[in-house]
């Protein structure tokens, strides 16, 4: 790179450098959240005896409560995969939206967006906070481009402390750890630069990991006022060498990286924190019941195995035959001298443990399933007789307040990932690209897509005035797909009760349809389709 072509750089090694010092007051800011994570997982994972037992300890065996009601909790998300639909802001965009209705689903399912879902909701009930990514991949679908949606490890991500909100900060750092040799592959210039460089923590892994090739790949995100309003710029470095920079490249210096001007992660907290964008966890709140739940189930665990096995005393010099005395199999075990008295061996006296110990571990078991609202017939166990399908499912519902608390604070970040999903096609999808889209019989129906209607359109200026430039505006609604069994019985169960009531009968459509719009239920406006549509085949 010459000097003039330096000069007229923006970003250059100074600025580099400046974010490097940035990126290291983030990742000290961030320290105790980065270790609490960790420790997280390893209590997810049964490990946490780890930081509990002292070295030189013998070893102790962990129950599995704490991990029982994360999984069922992760049941409860999967049990309400999030759909989306596209409303929009005037009438006149009301054929965009249905289109964007349909599409987006199509985005989601190139992304695999039910893994990714899966793997957020376990962040989120593990550390607290699950992130996700909406990106524009350049080099996918064979260069064409397109939009990537992950989930991201929150132990990769720095953000200006004392925040609540991420858009809010001022610079947002995303560190991954790459192969030295895919990066001198991609760029070339970086021969004999690099070096091992582990600049962000990880987890406690059963294998070794060998980091010592890799570095510290850096994507920079900031944002900057021009022209009166904020833009997003993006720029990539390992260690202090510059990868690429928007601000540097004549496409970007005004425009920005992103159209919409937002970081483009999301960020889906549980239990929110003040200061911060991120919150805590389930396993914050049952981990001290956990630890006390296996220390006293250890001891019991121990006095009891010290009363299934006899011990003795026996004498150095005793008369009795000791390896014969232990091997249960002889049928003779031999003395010496004439005599055997209790001097030469005496059984060990044992005391068990008072059954109050045990009503104590039973109480934190319970304590742990209380905190978590992780009940019993949440999990499909029931008491008192009940048996009836129905009864089950209202049981459930009942205990259920807690999931759809959390659940709905997911699907609000989930409305924020179809927004960006929105404005990434706004910007990129230039050229149209066909989708396969689930029609309404069940069947699959082919059709173009592209940003043409999207970008808006140059409106004329009346009396002299200047035009102004509309951009159609859409709010995305977000329901649960239901995949419970019990609630699929029961929407069952309401069909056939609208059909034994005559809700399908044409002469009483008048008084269905009525009916209808004072009931909140489960797809309502398909259902007072088919009453309409079976009145009209009479009429006609």
């Amino acid at each position: 790179m010459n000097s003039e072509k330096a000069n007229l750089l923006v970003i250059g090694e100074a600025e580099v450098l400046e974010a490097g010092r940035i990126l290291a007051s983030y990742k000290s800011a961030k320290a105790s959240l980065d270790m609490r994570v960790i420790e997280n997982e390893k209590w997810f994972r049964l490990r946490h005896w780890e930081q509990l037992r002292p070295v030189g300890k013998p070893e102790r065996r962990h129950s599995a409560w704490l991990f029982n009601s994360i999984v069922n909790k992760h049941a409860d998300f999967m049990d309400s995969l999030p759909e989306c639909t596209v409303l929009p802001r005037e009438a006149g965009d009301t054929m965009e939206a249905e289109r964007l209705t349909s599409v987006l689903p199509v985005i989601l399912e190139r992304n695999n967006w039910q893994e990714i879902y899966s793997e957020g909701a376990y962040r989120k009930l593990k550390t607290g906070t699950a992130v996700y990514s909406v990106l524009w991949n350049s080099s996918s679908d064979s260069g064409l481009g397109d939009i990537d949606i992950k989930s991201v490890d929150i132990l990769n991500l720095f953000w200006e402390p004392g925040i609540r909100d991420i858009q809010k900060s001022r610079n947002l750092f995303y560190v991954d750890l790459v192969d030295n040799d895919l990066l001198i592959e991609e760029y070339p210039f970086l021969e004999g630069t690099l070096g091992g460089s582990n600049e962000i923590l990880s987890y406690t892994y059963d294998g070794n990991i060998d980091t010592s090739g890799k570095s510290a790949v850096v994507d920079w995100y900031y944002k900057k006022r021009v022209s009166g309003r904020t833009v997003l710029h993006y720029c990539k470095f390992v260690n202090s060498t510059l990868l690429y920079s928007s601000e540097n490249d004549p496409l970007y210096t005004l425009r920005g990286w992103y159209d919409h001007g937002l970081y483009p992660f999301v960020f889906d907290p549980l239990f929110k924190e003040e200061g911060t964008p991120v919150g805590f966890g389930f396993i914050d709140v049952m981990k001290d019941a956990q630890e006390e739940i296996d220390i006293l189930g250890n001891e019991i665990i121990r006095n009891a195995r010290l009363g299934a096995r006899k011990r003795y005393f026996t004498r150095v010099e005793g008369a009795v035959n000791e390896e014969e005395f232990a091997d249960f199999n002889k049928d003779f075990v031999h003395v010496s001298g004439s005599s055997i008295g209790e001097e030469s061996i005496r059984e060990i006296g044992f005391s068990p443990l008072s059954p109050v110990y045990i009503t104590v571990l039973n109480n934190k078991i319970t304590e742990l399933k209380e905190t978590s609202g992780n009940r019993d017939f949440t999990q499909g166990g029931t008491s008192g007789g009940v048996t009836s399908g129905a009864a089950i499912t209202a049981l459930q519902e009942a205990g259920n307040k807690l999931s759809r608390d959390m659940i709905s604070a997911t699907y609000n970040a989930f409305s924020g990932i179809c927004t960006l999903c929105i404005e990434l096609m706004r910007q990129f999808y230039t050229v149209p690209r066909s989708m396969r889209i689930l029609g309404t019989d069940g069947g699959f129906n082919y059709s173009l897509y592209d940003n043409s209607v999207l970008k808006g359109e140059y409106i004329e200026g009346e009396f002299g005035l200047r035009g102004v430039h509309r951009l159609p505006v859409f709010d995305v609604k977000v329901k649960a797909h239901r995949q419970n069994t019990f609630s699929r019985a029961a929407q069952n169960t309401d069909a056939l009760n609208f059909f034994s009531m005559g809700f399908f009968d044409p002469e009483k459509a008048v008084q269905a349809l009525a009916c209808m719009e004072l009931i909140d239920i489960e797809n309502k406006e398909k259902i007072k389709s088919m009453i309409k549509k079976n009145a009209a085949q009479i009429l006609a």
